[in-house]
């Protein structure tokens, strides 16, 4: 089994779950955190009976500085020392105009995707750092290259991904930890329906005529990057659909 540790946030659904599977299936021993406690138990009895998976997890939720810096200074001697850090816990709410927006969708938009990305960064970088090794994977967004009408908090939250993480390597040049923004785009997850408040029929609609991502898709990518040679730092990666030019060019089938 590989004995490096993967730590990824929001890994009960979606593009963190898919890349707990990659990791697992790859031998990886895993950290999993998310706020649904029974989904964490689902999938890690399912990894650790396909793969024999050495699985810690840590439900708590990624906006809670007091619970965080709780859980993961108490990670238990041989769970503490983390080789990956993929900070994949974040989310979009609406699609109104800004000037019509919900304040309380943005601070909880701002708050998950980039308060709590820094938060998780600063509590596990610094064990990094000292041990000499090391790599944390951001989940960005081409939203975040650009706004597109009614995402302007969403997008900028994602352009903030992009600036903390070109920041943080050039923070840690001096280190061998290496640091990647990962952004995808078009990806078929729980997203849409997350965005548009479990309105599924409104969801699906953002799929159509156009084959998306997977979060397997993302997932590839990500362990693409974690597995590179040591001397190797892929530092940013657009993943898009096929079809997809950019956040807001999209061919679709009529």
């Amino acid at each position: 089994m590989n004995k490096k540790l993967v730590f990824i946030t929001g890994a009960s659904s979606g593009i963190g779950e898919a890349c707990a599977r990659k990791f697992a299936a790859n031998g990886y021993r895993l950290i999993l955190n998310a706020r649904s406690i029974d989904k964490l138990e689902t999938l890690k009895v399912e990894l650790q009976t396909q793969y024999g998976s050495d699985i810690m997890l840590l439900p708590f939720d990624v906006r809670d500085r007091l619970e965080a810096e709780k859980m993961i200074s108490n990670l238990p001697a041989d769970f503490k020392d983390i080789d990956i850090l993929v900070n994949n816990a974040g989310l979009a709410l609406g699609l109104e105009k800004e000037q019509e927006g919900d304040v309380d969708q943005w601070y909880t938009m701002i708050d998950t995707n980039v308060k709590a990305l820094l938060l998780i960064t600063r509590l596990v970088v610094p064990g990094m750092v000292a041990r000499g090794c090391g790599h944390v994977i951001n989940i960005g967004s081409v939203a975040g290259d650009a706004a597109y009408p009614g995402g302007a908090v969403y997008c900028a939250t994602k352009a903030a991904v992009k600036t903390i993480t070109d920041g943080l390597r050039m923070d840690l040049f001096d280190t061998p930890v290496r640091v990647t923004n990962v952004k995808p785009g078009l990806v078929e997850t729980n997203f849409s329906n997350v965005r548009f408040s479990g309105d599924t029929e409104r969801a699906k609609k953002v799929y159509q005529g156009i084959q998306p991502l997977t979060g397997a898709d993302i997932a590839d990518v990500v362990f693409f990057a974690a597995s590179a040679p040591s001397h190797v730092q892929i530092a940013e990666v657009l993943v898009l659909a096929t079809h997809q030019a950019s956040g807001s060019h999209i061919w679709r089938k009529s």
